[in-house]
């Protein structure tokens, strides 16, 4: 996808494409790092995808980003969703959202090894 296109894709699209990514890559670690039965897994992976896991994990890596990734992120972050979840607060919504545009963005333009990177740093601080 070239860069033109990727900024005509409205923002909260890329982090519905990113929630989707994010969501497989704890999959992925889960079932490859702890194994065990579906609903522990399950269990773990809502422990690591939720408003205030992911907030945290983008304030993590913050200090890796680069300006257009930074750049991405903050889109996300400052968009205006039409609904926010009830067991988060509004500032850990608005930074995972900012992360989940992140990861779709990265992904649609083909980042793997970034994506990769990201995620092993965010998966280290999380003792899994």
């Amino acid at each position: 996808m070239t860069a033109a296109e990727l900024r005509a894709i409205p923002i909260l699209n890329l982090a519905f494409i990113g929630d989707g990514v994010f969501d497989l890559l704890v999959r992925e670690h889960l079932v490859a790092s702890v194994g065990g039965r579906v609903g522990e897994l399950n269990s773990l992976k809502v422990s690591l995808v939720n408003c205030a896991a992911q907030a945290s994990a983008a304030s993590a890596i913050l200090p890796m980003l680069s300006d257009d990734e930074l750049s991405v992120y903050r889109r996300g972050r400052n968009a205006s969703p039409r609904s926010v979840s009830h067991h988060s607060t509004l500032s850990d919504y608005h930074a995972a959202t900012g992360l989940e545009a992140l990861f779709g963005y990265l992904y649609l333009s083909g980042q793997r090894e970034r994506i990769n990177e990201l995620f092993q740093h965010i998966i280290s601080l999380s003792n899994l």
